[in-house]
């Protein structure tokens, strides 16, 4: 099963939800927002092909940090993502590992064919 990281009032992460579900793919769905992140899985993104664009350099929240902030690396960057999840670019698809970061159909579908 996947597992659909996001917020609940992302349109992007609605119109992905809508997809998997269209297409019979079984999913659940963590709102980081209110479930929120761990350093491990958080370590684990980082660690992953995604880690380029795992943080969302376009939202709110990144905007309103420090430049030191935006300048954090390893250890200190797991920790900045938990502590503000909205950072994390949605929606993350995990299925053991990262699947994909960013709702693409098409490149979804690639991949979960991959590896079926």
């Amino acid at each position: 099963m996947i597992t659909v990281y996001g917020i609940k009032q992302c349109d992007t992460c609605h119109k992905a939800l809508k997809w998997l579900s269209e297409h019979g793919i079984a999913h659940e769905f963590h709102d980081v927002r209110v479930q929120g992140l761990d350093n491990e899985t958080v370590s684990v993104w980082l660690n992953s092909e995604y880690a380029d664009v795992l943080v969302n350099r376009r939202s709110t929240t990144w905007r309103t940090l420090t430049p030191e902030q935006k300048e954090l690396t390893g250890t200190k960057l797991v920790q900045l993502l938990v502590d503000h999840p909205t950072l994390v670019k949605r929606p993350v698809f995990v299925d053991g590992s990262v699947l994909a970061v960013g709702f693409s159909p098409t490149r979804l579908l690639h991949v979960l064919k991959a590896g079926k």
